[in-house]
């Protein structure tokens, strides 16, 4: 079977073709694809992972042409942000009426 491990930093994506065998698990495939030796701060037990955006667990097995994604943990909560961002915006407007 053909499949693609992925992981992105900030500023660098990695992605990875590999053939890999029918059976084979998402964590096997993380193995294989060598992606642990180019980025020691992946840590399995901790960071997620998926398939083409879908969180699934490490002994998911994989079918043909799946994109196995290695998740990085956020840095900030997506809906503090989000909520940060409507208060500025609501005093950007409200400063305009002055």
């Amino acid at each position: 079977m053909q499949i693609e491990v992925a992981y992105a930093l900030r500023d660098k994506q990695t992605l990875l073709e590999l053939k890999v065998n029918e059976g084979t698990t998402l964590k096997q495939a993380i193995e294989a694809s060598g992606m642990l030796d180019i980025y020691p701060q992946i840590d399995l037990i901790k960071d997620k992972t998926g398939i083409f955006g879908k969180i699934a667990k490490l002994d998911t097995i994989l079918r043909d042409k799946d994109r196995v994604e290695i998740y990085r943990p956020l840095i900030a909560d997506p809906k503090a942000v989000r909520k940060e961002r409507a208060a500025q915006g609501k005093k950007m407007r409200s400063g305009k009426k002055t």
